[in-house]
């Protein structure tokens, strides 16, 4: 790795908490210099603008959050599981906060929606990639016979997604764990109502 590539992963590592919880407007160049302690051409040196810098923090944030699902996905032993999985991880971002500030996706989406094309693009981009994913698992259950045929694909997919993002935020907002434990609770009602 180069020194360039190292600090340009420096810049990212160090902001990824601060982006991810205030946001793209929120951050300003002065607070990448106090929290990176490099000057402002140091970091223009690795990152054309400040835009930049923030998609490159979003994709940083997401990965940690697609690694935290990929390593339970690896022990789920169903179908059924897997999509549980989503819901657990959420759980996680409100309890434990491996992700600082919680779910890019969902901070990145609230703030860019009218704001920033790019970043809502890049956020629309992942919530898309999260949809087709479990779309794919129920498609493999019905295949399977773990899942009843007759189900709307689109309409559980994009029920649970909204039930998880939503459910972290408001739960997030009202500063109130328990929230994220009925969402759970109901997402596994959805899951077991299209077993076969």
């Amino acid at each position: 790795m180069t020194k360039s590539e190292r600090t340009k992963n420096f810049i990212i590592e160090r902001m990824a908490e601060i982006f991810n919880k205030r946001g793209y407007a929120g951050t300003t160049m002065a607070d990448v210099e106090i929290i990176t302690g490099l000057s402002r051409g140091g970091i223009y040196g690795n990152f054309e603008n400040k835009e930049v810098m923030a998609l490159a923090v979003f994709d940083y944030n997401l990965s940690k959050l697609c690694k935290a699902i990929r390593d339970q996905m690896l022990v789920a032993n169903s179908y059924h599981d897997k999509i549980l999985v989503y819901a657990k991880v959420y759980k996680a971002l409100y309890e434990d906060d491996f992700i600082l500030g919680g779910s890019p996706i969902l901070n990145t989406a609230t703030e860019a929606d009218d704001t920033n094309s790019l970043l809502k693009e890049r956020a629309a981009s992942a919530s898309k990639a999260w949809q087709n994913c479990m779309m794919e698992f129920i498609v493999a259950g019905i295949e399977s016979g773990e899942f009843k045929r007759d189900i709307d694909i689109d309409q559980i997919t994009f029920s649970i997604l909204s039930l998880i993002e939503g459910g972290l935020m408001l739960s997030r907002v009202a500063n109130d764990r328990s929230r994220m434990d009925q969402i759970m609770s109901t997402v596994e009602g959805m899951m077991n109502s299209i077993h076969a």
